[in-house]
């Protein structure tokens, strides 16, 4: 088996938390501080120790890597293997640091989940389809994917959807409110129903709580409007 000697350690110029390690005098594979730490001038090392000091190496960059893409927001364990994928890290090295991300307690699809939902919950209320498609695409697991919107309120998330849009339809009429109302709530995912039931309650409201809000013009017959 093949056997080297370091001949020198530098701090590198660039980025004071890594260091160049020189075998027999050439350049061979850097470190982190810590794990340079452990090295010493004149040290002798197997082929071996060298492809596992570079393979941890690796590993641990990658973890760095996936650690600042979390900082931002949780992330899907398929997000982040995508993410070091696009930066060219090999498989074998992505599977590993995965691993040490769970352990870590980085990685969990259910704890992701639910912040996604809960953030679509107060930002942009969406139906549980659109929801499972989006967390589909975020590779989370149709199992965990099912269990957190057991709990999902459709009537309740069309009901906050449409809130967003009552300021912009005022002056409309009954019809056109329909309309336009039904038509976001169809693109946020809500079924037919949940979207009727909505509007319906906005439209009883709105008359009870704010008279001049309709348009006093054109028809607004419910059931003429929903094919009834």
């Amino acid at each position: 088996m093949e056997r080297g000697v370091i001949t020198a350690l530098e701090v590198q110029k660039r980025d004071k938390k890594r260091v160049n390690v020189f075998v027999d005098g050439d350049y061979a594979f850097s470190l982190s501080l810590d794990e340079a730490a452990r090295l010493h001038k004149g040290q002798v090392l197997t082929e071996a120790e060298i492809d596992a000091l570079r393979t941890n190496d690796e590993i641990v960059r990658a973890v760095d890597r996936a650690a600042r893409f979390i900082a931002y927001r949780p992330r899907s364990e398929q997000e982040v293997r995508r993410n070091l994928r696009d930066k060219d890290v090999p498989d074998p090295v992505i599977d590993a640091a995965m691993e040490r991300l769970r352990q870590l307690g980085y990685l969990d699809d259910r704890a992701f989940a639910e912040f996604w939902v809960k953030n679509r919950s107060q930002f942009k209320p969406s139906s549980d389809r659109a929801l499972r498609y989006e967390l589909r695409q975020k590779g989370v697991p149709d199992r965990v994917i099912a269990e957190v919107l057991a709990e999902q309120d459709n009537d309740d998330a069309a009901y906050r959807a449409a809130q967003s849009q009552i300021r912009r339809l005022r002056g409309l009429s009954k019809r056109d409110f329909r309309v336009k109302l039904n038509g976001f709530l169809q693109r946020r995912g809500f079924s037919y129903s949940d979207a009727r039931s909505a509007i319906e309650q906005f439209i009883e409201e709105l008359e009870r709580d704010d008279p001049d809000y309709f348009a006093g013009e054109g028809p607004d017959d419910e059931a003429d409007w929903y094919g009834e």
